[in-house]
């Protein structure tokens, strides 16, 4: 009997340590609910503020996706607009090669055309080795159904420089026609003859104190008979004496040229008028016979005086004017002299022809 109560107090204990174990759990509960009482405010405001960024990111993401869908929708704009003046300009470029092929065409037949055409080659009437063969030079043509040359033989003919002329004048013949200018001289008349028109007719004319035609009388045929007659007697004259230049005028004027063609070297030292009684060459005492020199103004007043006595022929005249020393105005007078007939003054190079 005395275990009995033995069992009931270690029942009572046993139910005590339940009870405290109990109340713990209770106790441990209850302190962990305060807490996560204490610190729910701070968290919700802790995921207010990520919800707050969020959606301040969410609101900058859709500006910006905005933007760019602005921007993609400018750009295809743009991107249409260039295919747009690509095709244009392809359009353009087509139409161009088209018109250039047109035109190569056009070409191509326009060269087989010219290739096609026979030009008539001009035999020379007389045969020359000369260079600068071309049938014109600076404009000068040999043209007209009646051709007049007026060739200057005066002494000053034989070369550039008046001491050279002056030291020719005292020697042989044989040296004046062998003299520089007068070769050249001759030269120059060959290539004209040369160049002559078919069915044209040709009178030569050289002039010094006189006038002297070349080869025949009156008007000759161009054939190289002519021509080489023309040649042959003018490499036998001897170039001396003075330039009158009206003389080989009146000369030709009877024969009633189309073409008047004049090879010299300046102005004239005489002429054929009284000078003396003529009020524009009273202090011109060279033209009287009373001096050996001739000034230049003096020389311009005459060849003044012998167009405006010669007259006017219908005539087109161009002169070959070659190099001397001392006559500054003879290129401008022989200019307005050519210009007033319709024809040219030419001053070729030394190599010419």
């Amino acid at each position: 009997m005395a275990h009995k109560p033995r069992r009931a107090e270690g029942s009572n204990l046993a139910f005590l340590d339940i009870m405290s174990c109990g109340l713990g759990a209770v106790i441990l509960v209850f302190m962990l609910v305060k807490q996560s009482v204490d610190e729910a405010p701070a968290e919700i405001e802790s995921l207010k503020n990520d919800i707050s960024q969020l959606e301040q990111a969410r609101d900058e993401s859709q500006q910006r996706l905005d933007q760019i869908r602005q921007q993609l929708q400018q750009e295809n704009i743009d991107i249409a607009s260039l295919r747009q003046s690509l095709s244009s300009q392809r359009a353009d470029l087509q139409a161009r090669n088209e018109a250039l092929a047109a035109a190569s065409t056009t070409l191509d037949e326009l060269k087989q055309s010219i290739t096609g055409i026979k030009v008539p080659e001009k035999e020379d009437l007389v045969e020359t080795q000369q260079v600068n063969e071309e049938q014109y030079l600076l404009g000068l043509k040999i043209e007209g159904s009646r051709i007049a040359i007026l060739l200057d033989a005066s002494a000053s003919m034989t070369n550039e420089k008046l001491i050279d002329i002056i030291k020719t004048k005292s020697g042989s013949d044989q040296n004046k026609r062998n003299a520089p200018k007068w070769q050249r001289t001759q030269r120059v008349l060959s290539w004209m003859l040369a160049r002559l028109p078919q069915n044209s007719e040709v009178l030569v004319m050289a002039y010094n104190e006189e006038a002297k035609q070349l080869g025949g009388k009156g008007w000759m045929s161009a054939s190289s008979e002519s021509a080489g007659s023309i040649i042959r007697e003018a490499s036998g004259l001897v170039p001396t004496g003075a330039t009158n230049l009206q003389k080989g005028l009146n000369a030709i004027k009877s024969f009633s040229p189309s073409s008047v063609y004049v090879i010299t070297d300046g102005l004239p030292t005489q002429g054929e008028s009284r000078f003396k009684s003529l009020n524009p060459f009273s202090d011109c005492s060279s033209l009287t016979g009373t001096a050996k020199t001739i000034s230049g103004e003096c020389r311009k007043r005459l060849f003044q005086q012998t167009i405006k006595e010669s007259g006017s022929f219908g005539a087109q005249v161009d002169v070959i004017l070659l190099p001397i020393e001392g006559d500054p105005e003879a290129a401008y007078q022989y200019w307005l002299w050519a210009a007033s007939q319709r024809g040219i003054v030419i001053s070729p190079a030394s190599n010419w022809p």
